[in-house]
């Protein structure tokens, strides 16, 4: 038997709480999830600044890299056994595709990096592309085990994860309105901050989906479970992912990277104050291994060395971030947004620089782009073997499609 579809003597499971188990079958996945950049994900928080408002939500980009996986194992599974290709070109699976899922769901996010989207937007990191480089270069773990399948592989995985793979079907099983990543983080964020309205019935979803010659879609019958996720999905982005506390912190760890790559950037005594693996990242010129030896506990090592650096600004903003000491916020319009620079110069009165102490931020979010043309949709097959959108077949996803739910929020210190 080749290494690529090499089995394990014996079924490898993980416990999880989302999914029960995690079941792999393969040497190739159980050797990817050995690997240290994937292990690094232990150390990565799935929703950055959130469990500073929501204090169960202290899971990883690794839990949720596996969840990932058995979701669109299952899915595979159930493809093969009730869809199989008979012909080529029959729009059923060929399950030859089974292993490049597989490796490509596991690997989705491999390119994250501490606190994610914040730090990606101090240091112009692009997590997907980096994703990408982590698979296809020879320097990785990863990418020593993905061309033990082929040599071709790790830019068969890579493409996936790039949209460019010429099956739709592999794509959309990881990336689309309705795939394995969103269900996972959906239920697998619920259920860590103690929500309810993030759940949905993933097996009913799972019963319902099959593959077409375009892609992926889903019976008919099977709408209102389909209509659920997308209502847990809005409701999860509103009182979760957007809560001002966690929108606020966000602005604290902004502001805080901002003055340490002024504070830094330049010319520095040698102290243990200092951020070594970060200094490429102020000086922009890092590369992959730079990348790999960060994960939010080295951020916050740093962090704690700040609070006593003699950069009063730095030392402020490191305790507040560390201490969770959040900035306050007020919501603002387009017709009170004239008041802003008057705020600002209050802030400043009271001793603050308002480049470092006050920010706007939005939290709008579409929870179904219906009609946006980079965005295909959910599909619905009836039982005559036609096609129908779900937005025009569903009351309830077409009253929220294309609106942009949230608000804009002024931040500023909190002084008393």
């Amino acid at each position: 038997m080749t290494y690529a579809k090499q089995q394990l003597s014996k079924e490898k499971v993980f416990r999880d709480p989302v999914h029960n188990y995690v079941y792999v079958k393969y040497q190739v996945i159980l050797d990817l999830i050995n690997t240290s950049e994937f292990q690094r994900l232990r150390r990565i928080h799935q929703l950055g600044t959130t469990p500073l408002v929501f204090h169960g939500a202290e899971h990883s980009r690794f839990s949720h890299s596996l969840g990932v996986y058995e979701i669109a194992r299952r899915i595979t599974e159930s493809f093969a056994k009730n869809y199989p290709s008979k012909a080529l070109g029959d729009g059923l699976w060929d399950n030859s595709e089974e292993l490049v899922t597989l490796c490509a769901a596991l690997l989705h996010d491999i390119g994250h990096g501490p606190y994610s989207h914040t730090f990606e937007h101090i240091f112009h990191t692009d997590h997907e592309a980096i994703t990408r480089q982590i698979i296809t270069s020879n320097q990785t773990e990863i990418n020593a085990v993905l061309k033990k399948v082929s040599p071709e592989f790790p830019e068969m995985v890579a493409s996936v994860i790039n949209k460019t793979y010429p099956n739709r079907q592999v794509v959309e099983i990881i990336s689309s309105q309705l795939d394995a990543d969103r269900m996972d983080y959906l239920l697998r964020d619920a259920y860590n901050t103690g929500v309810k309205y993030g759940t949905f019935d993933l097996q009913r979803i799972l019963e319902v989906m099959r593959p077409y010659h375009d892609g992926i879609c889903f019976e008919i019958n099977g709408m209102h479970a389909v209509e659920d996720y997308i209502v847990s999905r809005f409701q999860m982005y509103q009182q979760v992912y957007f809560h001002p506390g966690s929108r606020s912190m966000e602005v604290v760890l902004n502001r805080l990277l901002s003055r340490a790559k002024e504070v830094f950037g330049e010319s520095i005594a040698e102290t243990s104050q200092v951020p070594y693996l970060l200094l490429p990242f102020f000086a922009n010129e890092f590369n992959l291994d730079d990348y790999l030896q960060l994960d939010d506990g080295v951020l916050n090592t740093y962090f704690i060395h700040w609070k006593r650096y003699p950069d009063d600004v730095l030392a402020d903003l490191a305790s507040r971030f560390i201490d969770r000491k959040p900035f306050k916020s007020v919501r603002f319009t387009k017709d009170t947004e004239s008041l802003i620079p008057h705020l600002q110069k209050l802030v400043e009165q009271s001793g603050y620089n308002p480049a470092y102490y006050t920010s706007t931020d939005d939290s709008f979010d579409q929870p179904y782009d219906a009609y946006t043309p980079t965005k295909k949709q959910i599909q619905l097959i009836q039982a005559d073997g036609s096609l129908v959108q779900l937005a025009d077949v569903s009351p309830i996803v077409s009253a929220i499609s294309d609106r942009s739910e949230g608000d804009n929020r002024f931040f500023f210190p909190k002084i008393f």
